[in-house]
């Protein structure tokens, strides 16, 4: 084939340091989720939603043809992290977990997923993001310790 072509889904979750609500501010996260969809845009990312609530971030996109998942994530998480602390002086100390859960995404469930993320909100008056994430973990099979997954 004389070019290579490429959709590869990914729904990426990550959380902010030890789970602090950093991210209370309806606006201020509204503000964030388009932040971040526009960084992973810049890194050659289609952002199909960003969403999440006071204390982590969920992103469904694709990945980079010719990247891999570890920079995108570091990259959206780095950017993020320095234009939030110069939004407010409350957030000096913002910083998000080292860690973060990628999972792959079949193009016919992207309806699903974006709707998954634009429900955060609700979702999350009903189960903690500590039970889901390990619900992510255990749906994919992944296996985990306890012990390195939060910090």
């Amino acid at each position: 084939m004389p070019q290579s072509l490429a959709k590869i889904l990914v729904h990426t979750i990550f959380s902010t340091k030890e789970r602090r609500p950093f991210l209370r501010d309806k606006s201020l996260r509204d503000e964030l989720h388009r932040y971040i969809g526009g960084i992973l845009a810049r890194h050659d990312c289609q952002p199909l939603i960003v969403g999440g609530t006071e204390d982590h971030v969920h992103i469904l996109s694709t990945l980079p043809r010719t990247g891999n998942a570890a920079d995108m994530v570091k990259e959206a998480k780095r950017g993020s992290s320095l234009w939030l602390k110069t939004k407010s002086p409350d957030l000096h100390d913002f910083a998000w977990q080292n860690g973060y859960g990628i999972f792959s995404v079949g193009f016919s469930q992207v309806e699903i997923v974006r709707q998954y993320i634009a429900g955060q909100e609700e979702h999350h008056r009903k189960v903690s993001f500590q039970d889901e994430y390990r619900e992510f973990l255990k749906r994919y099979e992944i296996e985990f310790d306890e012990w390195f997954v939060w910090d």
